[in-house]
């Protein structure tokens, strides 16, 4: 998945950049995962208000709407709630916020948080390259000999992975996809899932599950299924470079190629094929096209009418709390309907 997650643009875009960049600070260099679902999952939420926040206690009020999000307040043993309204009132009254000068002022904090920016650098690996003197992408550049496979790509590929994919984009690249899947095999079956299912103006990057009759839970792998998309992809020039390549899994990277009425030069795109068994397929497309919250939302619905449901299946509980034998599930409404949870359509799963 994409390194980029942005909350779309709205009347608080100020506030969502703030809290977006305190998120990657806790990631990246705290490691502090509970702190940056926090601020990541405040900075969702108030990018969809539609209205201008004039207070940190409004901000408050509408984070308590989000289900579970008041458990995590009081996980948390520092307050990140009632913090995050004292936030929003400083920026509100100042224009800036003191935290986020003095983390930009600190070299250790904003090189590591520079340096996982590239793909296949995580902050375990750019804490280890700044304390070796790597804190820019020149400096990355002079020990290219020093990364993987996969942080040379990143690296080759920097500035344009940096740019969020237009959704017209993405309709093009879908529309390749879904097309060169039924040259191969008119049996494909394949989704593009994340923010773009879900409508949104922009994506980071591609996300896509697939599936195959011939390839269900109870069947050994196959990876020629897998393998033989991407081989055609790569014939077509739709698919440049691998980043790695496993029985179920497929990360690189992808390029539009101009048509002959379109004369666009397109930049290279990440891309993820995941295979998927064709009976769970479709637990794994409501989980991936998500959102966090609206799977989180879900998963508790599920609960409590008696089911568990993850990205895999979905089981009933017995009365020892004991889950059965994974349901038949045909299409992702069969999920909604086992659960008695009115369905909505993908574009209105964004909370």
């Amino acid at each position: 998945m994409s390194k980029r997650k942005a909350p779309q643009e709205s009347l608080n875009e100020g506030i969502t950049d703030f809290l977006v960049e305190l998120a990657n600070y806790e990631k990246n260099v705290n490691r502090a995962i509970h702190k940056y679902n926090a601020y990541r999952k405040a900075a969702s939420t108030i990018a969809k208000y539609p209205n201008k926040i004039k207070s940190g206690e409004e901000a408050k009020k509408l984070l308590k709407k989000i289900t579970n999000f008041l458990q995590l307040f009081t996980i948390l043993q520092d307050g990140v709630g009632a913090k995050i309204a004292e936030k929003i009132d400083e920026f509100l009254q100042t224009g800036k916020l003191r935290k986020l000068e003095k983390i930009r002022n600190d070299d250790t904090s904003s090189s590591i948080n520079f340096l996982t920016r590239v793909t296949g650098i995580g902050p375990a690996a750019a804490r280890k390259f700044f304390e070796e003197g790597v804190k820019t992408l020149d400096d990355l550049k002079k020990v290219e000999h020093k990364l993987n496979h996969h942080q040379k790509i990143g690296l080759k590929y920097f500035e344009e992975f940096e740019k969020r994919i237009p959704r017209a984009e993405m309709e093009k690249m879908e529309t390749l996809i879904l097309g060169e899947l039924t040259e191969i095999d008119t049996e494909y079956i394949g989704t593009i899932c994340g923010s773009y299912r879900r409508g949104a103006a922009s994506s980071g990057d591609i996300d896509i599950l697939l599936t195959h009759p011939k390839y269900t839970s109870q069947t050994e792998k196959q990876p020629k299924l897998l393998h033989a998309v991407v081989e055609h992809l790569e014939s077509v020039g739709f698919v440049t470079d691998t980043l790695s390549k496993g029985d179920t899994k497929f990360m690189g990277v992808c390029q539009l190629q101009p048509s002959d009425d379109d004369e666009e030069e397109y930049l290279h795109r990440r891309i993820d094929i995941r295979l998927i068994p064709k009976d769970q397929y479709y637990c794994g497309v409501l989980y991936f096209t998500g959102s966090d919250i609206f799977n989180k939302n879900m998963r508790t619905h599920a609960l409590e009418k008696g089911f568990t449901l993850n990205e895999y299946t979905i089981r009933p509980l017995g009365v020892t709390g004991v889950a059965g034998e994974p349901l038949l599930v045909d299409s992702e409404k069969d999920i909604f309907d086992y659960i008695q949870y009115k369905y909505r359509e993908p574009k209105d799963r964004s909370e």
